[in-house]
């Protein structure tokens, strides 16, 4: 028999514990997880987050091509309940330069919103990442 034993540890690691209070700080964080790709491929990113809105560690859902990566909602909810985060904050880059959510993009926001509901897990934002700028959805009002 082939079966896996599971459990639910902490791993000490020197991940720096910032207090992500704005869109922009959101921003900042993630754009320290692009190295110089950040105008090649797509990339998805989810940061999590503790009940005070520190950084609890993040995770790279996704690499993809020019434009666009596949997102499997199921491997964003495993790293959300594996980190215990109460809230995350969702991220991808658009290599393009452009500073505008495409229907897919706002599409995956909402089903991964929704996924996470379910498991009392707040979705803060979705931020796209340019190498000039970044967009917020929920300022935008896309979510």
């Amino acid at each position: 028999m082939n079966a896996k034993m599971y459990e639910l540890k902490t791993i000490q690691t020197n991940f720096p514990r910032v207090k992500i209070v704005t869109n922009e700080d959101a921003a900042k964080f993630i754009r320290e997880l692009y190295n110089d790709d950040i105008e090649i491929f797509e990339s998805f990113f989810i940061l999590m987050l503790n009940i005070s809105n520190q950084t609890i560690g993040y995770a790279k859902i996704s690499q993809g091509g020019i434009t666009g990566t596949v997102v499997d909602v199921r491997i964003v909810a495993k790293y959300a309940v594996e980190s215990l985060a109460i809230s995350v904050v969702l991220a991808h880059n658009h290599p393009s330069g452009k500073l505008q959510a495409s229907e897919n993009d706002i599409l995956i926001t909402e089903k991964i919103k929704k996924c996470l509901m379910l498991l009392d897990i707040m979705v803060m934002d979705h931020i796209i990442l340019t190498k000039n700028g970044y967009l917020s959805m929920v300022a935008e009002n896309l979510i």
